[in-house]
């Protein structure tokens, strides 16, 4: 039996791809292991899989001040021990990294003992982390075209980002029904991240009285987020959050509005979902957002609209755009390279271990 070691972690989206991977992982009869930070989200996340978790020390890179700086290199120095200890116990075949933080001193300690790593970089531009482990990668996954010229030639691949399959199986009829719309009435899907856009929210909500006439709109709109005052709004229905119900939803919609973010754009991409990307501003992030939007725009997968320019009238004029040539967007995500990317990351798994996929 082969043996991997999955790492990544930080935010839910370092983790979330690497639990897509494991039905295929499983399939395929690994022994899976997860590396992460000891008390970290990964580890909750992982928590629900029956999964060996090793946590180690870590530190935050930063390209801002903090006093931080000066302490977490030395953190990030004792898990590089730690994970060398602990990966000579479980002797992995392989590594897979998702990235964040604490993949550094894992795949930093797996080259040096002769383990191939393949790493995934979400992003158009490499974060600080994965710079720091291009060299210890002997394959490194990417979600944009424009990422391969920014990585050395012959490591780099351009696969998409793995998506959770049950995210493909859900059912139109149980989304209606979980949110009480007709099915005579196009459906518009409203994702502010994870902690909710308020100005994504308010564009949205100050949109309504013109989008209800020819829409219906479910809003996931983030922890303490709902509108009490739109509770009962027909055809308007707010969540916080949701988890296995998001499968149905996807279902039903036909338009998406959302953040950019890597894996939530992945999802469009892989779901064919035809859809607006509002990205955070250089105000709020590094600017990967805008550049993973405007890729995206590029290859005609989506239409984007900056949070500077965004109104209850752009948003408007863009929606029913958007939906007139619907079709359009469709054909250009079927002809993707990035919408199979399970397949094509498992067999560069493989192939660095020399097995023939």
């Amino acid at each position: 039996m082969r043996r991997i070691l999955l790492t990544g972690g930080g935010t839910a989206g370092h983790v979330t791809p690497c639990i897509a991977l494991l039905p295929s992982l499983m399939e395929k009869n690994y022994d899976i292991h997860y590396m992460g930070s000891y008390e970290g989200i990964e580890k909750r996340l992982i928590a629900d899989f029956d999964i060996p978790y090793y946590g180690i020390s870590t530190g935050k890179f930063r390209r801002y001040f903090d006093p931080k700086n000066f302490s977490d290199p030395f953190r990030v120095v004792a898990g590089y021990f730690e994970a060398k200890k602990l990966i000579k116990q479980i002797k992995p075949d392989v590594v897979f990294s998702k990235g964040g933080f604490v993949s550094v001193p894992v795949v930093r300690a797996a080259a040096s003992l002769g383990i191939p790593c393949v790493i995934h970089e979400s992003d158009m531009t490499p974060g600080l982390a994965n710079k720091l482990c291009v060299g210890a990668a002997a394959k490194i996954c990417c979600n944009f075209p424009e990422t391969l010229a920014e990585l050395p030639e012959g490591k780099a691949v351009l696969t998409g980002s793995p998506i959770r399959e049950e995210l493909a199986k859900g059912s139109r009829i149980a989304g209606l029904d979980l949110c009480g719309f007709s099915a005579n009435k196009p459906v518009i899907m409203v994702v502010g991240g994870s902690q909710g856009s308020a100005a994504v929210n308010e564009a949205v909500r100050s949109a309504l009285p013109m989008l209800l006439e020819d829409f219906q709109i479910v809003h996931l709109c983030g922890k303490d987020k709902v509108d009490n005052l739109l509770l009962t709004k027909p055809g308007y229905k707010q969540f916080e959050y949701v988890k296995s119900e998001m499968k149905d939803i996807f279902a039903m919609s036909d338009l998406v509005i959302s953040r950019a973010g890597a894996n939530a754009i992945c999802e469009l991409l892989s779901l064919k979902k035809p859809n607006i990307l509002i990205p955070l501003p250089t105000t709020s992030s590094r600017g990967d957002q805008i550049l993973n939007a405007h890729s995206f725009e590029a290859q005609g997968f989506s239409m984007v609209i900056e949070e500077e320019y965004l109104d209850n009238a752009a948003l408007t004029e863009k929606i029913h755009e958007l939906y007139c040539n619907r079709q359009i967007y469709i054909d250009a995500m079927s002809g993707s390279m990035q919408t199979d990317s399970i397949h094509t990351i498992m067999n560069l798994i493989e192939e660095v271990q020399g097995i023939e996929a």
